[in-house]
């Protein structure tokens, strides 16, 4: 059996270890390092040897956090797979983790069990999300044919969602397009109708598979 390595990057050291344990009871895998940030990872790479097969990767760290990381590791490693695995399960960290080329998200209460599905989807597959995340994603693009059939959009509704794809605030996007917070919660309400969608999450990834955004 090939055997995968994972390098965890998490600054709760109890959480870490916690996590590590599941990890190394699964036969197909093996923590190869633990470190507390993403300065700590990027030292660890400057030797080929500490390159895993998979980066395990918290959000909310010192010095260098879960978002430089994966932009990190995005433009100096794309090839390498990484997981979010944190305890954020808000719109705005989901959103821009994707955009940073997260291949799974995962909260921190997940069990064992889930945890090895991922892990393995990941390497197999190359992505995975739970119930959470798919809930919010996957499920709110309707059937895939009809995210491929041409939709007019509005210059304006262009300009929102491609803001929406941004970690900006309701608030801030309401700001960069000069209109009240009111008319940007008209832009949002209209176009979940228009593109039967439920939520933020839910307009980032019909954009980025109608090709609006670039990921």
């Amino acid at each position: 059996m090939t055997q995968y390595s994972i390098a965890i990057v998490d600054d709760h050291q109890i959480v870490s270890e916690a996590i590590a344990g599941l990890i190394n009871g699964m036969p197909q895998f093996k923590v190869l390092y633990e470190v507390r940030n993403g300065r700590e990872l990027v030292h660890k790479f400057s030797s080929r040897k500490n390159v895993p097969d998979l980066v395990l990767l918290d959000i909310n760290m010192p010095i260098m956090n879960g978002f430089e990381t994966a932009a990190w590791l995005q433009e100096q490693h794309p090839e390498l797979p990484f997981v979010a695995l944190t305890m954020n399960d808000d719109d705005e960290s989901i959103i821009k983790m994707l955009r940073l080329g997260a291949k799974g998200y995962l909260i921190k209460d997940i069990d064992s069990d889930e945890l090895l599905i991922a892990l393995d989807e990941v390497i197999k597959k190359g992505f995975y999300y739970t119930d959470l995340v798919t809930s919010k994603l996957l499920l709110n693009l309707g059937d895939k044919r009809s995210a491929v059939k041409p939709i007019e959009m509005k210059e304006k509704e262009l300009e929102f969602i491609r803001l929406v794809c941004t970690e900006m605030t309701y608030k801030e996007i309401a700001e960069a397009m000069y209109v009240s917070p009111k008319t940007i919660d008209g832009y949002r309400d209209a176009l979940f109708q228009k593109l039967d969608v439920k939520n933020r999450i839910g307009l980032v990834m019909f954009a980025i598979k109608q090709g609006w955004v670039e990921v």
